[in-house]
């Protein structure tokens, strides 16, 4: 192997690393942002303070099709099992694509 190869495989893998990690953390906080809408909704948090309303805003975007995926009559019960679902599918979504990059790279 050559210098030149050695550098470019070297680069390469740090290249790799670094987008694995991004992806990773992306992942990680999308699944945070979900649990805590989780716990914010079941603690009973003001719907109106600025903290929740910006969870509540970011987690119903990320609860892509899992938002009203069951629809039981407590509403806390509801958001508990649709945006934990979410929360759960972005941690295997997050699994997969690091360890799909990582073997791709």
């Amino acid at each position: 192997m050559t210098d030149h190869s050695a550098k470019t495989d070297g680069a390469r893998g740090r290249a790799v690393a670094v987008v694995a990690g991004i992806l990773g953390w992306t992942g990680l906080i999308f699944a945070v942002i979900l649990a805590a809408h989780v716990l914010l909704t079941i603690g009973g948090a003001n719907p109106e303070n600025g903290i929740t309303t910006f969870v509540a805003e970011w987690a119903d975007r990320l609860a892509l099709a899992f938002r009203d995926l069951f629809d039981p009559a407590d509403a806390k019960l509801r958001v508990l099992v649709n945006y934990g679902l979410a929360a759960l599918f972005w941690l295997v979504v997050r699994s997969l694509v690091v360890r799909l990059v990582r073997r791709l790279g």
